[in-house]
């Protein structure tokens, strides 16, 4: 199969043309690589391209450097990648690898120009093929097949590509989560390897697995995919806890549906107590912010509710009011989103946040001078406008302090 689709024509930027003729005259192999080239394939722009090749790093360092071209992030370099920037934009390419040691976390590699071989120790189907500049799609494990299908499959034994990495177990659900069309669609083998290797995921760190859970709780299908892993006893190795509230999950994961929460907001509904978001904080290391967002939910998420009557969005402005702290607003909006108010959550969104209309200034000018006295007064005056819903303008609250 051959693509010429609009998103593939836009990838040839005048850099990406200058690095293709640079590799043709020294007879490299460049092709696009894994995530891209599935994303073209499903007629999307994709956000990174990576681009795959039998030149050694070696020889791509030799060519760019004769050419004069700028390389940068020199890390990459003992794995087989190179970035070279050229007409502001950066490539990032790597040498064909396969995979000579593996401990469940990292490998050694040695380079090869075999492109099958290294189709072979990538994940899942989707993501092992590879597209020739021309157009011409290569495909050694059926990934366009899978990807028509909407089917999540590893590449070979599931087995030998999770103890490969133990992170895939979890990229596995990350990608249902992003192609499947309907939950509950998987091979049984693949659910019986992933749970014969749950406990790998003990060994990767932290930081690796919430990048992975974040984007897991922001897909589709989170619900049943957030179930199936605590069936396949998952959950205890990546934080979550071992009595998590599935019941709580699934009705805020329905709530929330289409409000664009953040991570912490889905997740804080799988929590019981306090307990359970310092657990996760050990095993995670989550941020500050993601941490106090997780505490604010939790403490919020029964007792602060829209009040009846006119203005039920009250009880939340109250809250955003009487806070100190900058980012309340925020929360609030995310507490919304966790009860499912979407209607409050828009209003909440075109509400700004009044400033209260009385300084001290103006007592003074009122003959007040014991600053005890203004302080007990701004704070009654304050009481007043809280209950007129933040209405009272400056006149209103003065003539009420007289009467006050």
């Amino acid at each position: 199969m051959r693509l010429q689709s609009p998103q593939f024509q836009a990838l040839f930027t005048p850099g990406l043309r200058s690095v293709a003729e640079m590799f043709e005259k020294k007879n490299y192999e460049l092709r696009i690589a894994g995530g891209a080239v599935r994303d073209l394939l499903s007629g999307m722009t994709p956000q990174d391209v990576d681009f795959a090749t039998t030149a050694t790093p070696a020889e791509m360092k030799e060519m760019f450097t004769s050419a004069g071209v700028r390389l940068i992030n020199n890390k990459g370099e003992k794995h087989g990648t190179i970035t070279a920037r050229l007409h502001e934009e950066n490539f990032e390419i790597t040498t064909l690898r396969i995979d000579v040691v593996t401990d469940g976390r990292h490998a050694e590699v040695e380079f090869t120009t075999d492109w099958e071989k290294d189709a072979e120790r990538r994940d899942l189907t989707i993501n092992s093929m590879f597209l020739g500049l021309d157009g011409m799609l290569y495909d050694f494990f059926n990934g366009y097949e899978d990807l028509k299908n909407k089917k999540i499959r590893f590449v070979g034994k599931a087995t030998e590509r999770i103890q490969e990495d133990y992170l895939r177990i979890l990229r596995y659900f990350r990608f249902y989560g992003r192609i499947a069309e309907k939950p509950g669609v998987h091979e049984s083998s693949t659910l019986q390897a992933i749970k014969e290797n749950a406990k790998g995921l003990a060994g990767i760190s932290g930081e690796r697995i919430w990048v992975e859970l974040k984007k897991i709780l922001l897909g589709n299908h989170v619900n049943h995919l957030v179930q199936l892993m605590y069936e396949l006893d998952i959950a205890q190795y990546i934080g979550l806890p071992l009595d998590g509230d599935l019941e709580e999950f699934a009705r805020v994961t329905k709530n929330i549906q289409n409000l664009c929460p953040k991570p912490m907001t889905v997740l804080t509904s799988l929590f019981k107590g306090k307990d359970d978001i310092t657990n996760l904080d050990l095993r995670l290391k989550i941020s500050k912010e993601e941490k106090n967002l997780g505490l604010f939910l939790m403490k919020h998420r029964q007792e602060l509710t829209k009040a009846m009557g006119p203005e039920p969005l009250k009880p939340y402005q109250d809250v955003i009011m009487d806070s100190r702290e900058a980012n309340t607003n925020s929360k609030i909006c995310e507490l919304l989103k966790y009860q499912g108010e979407d209607h409050l959550l828009q209003e909440l969104q075109q509400w700004t946040v009044p400033s209260f209309p009385v300084s001290g200034h103006d007592l003074r000018k009122m003959g007040m001078s014991s600053g005890k006295e203004i302080g007990a007064a701004l704070q009654q005056l304050r009481d007043e406008w809280k209950k007129s819903g933040y209405h009272m303008d400056k006149e209103e609250l003065l003539s009420c302090l007289k009467k006050l």
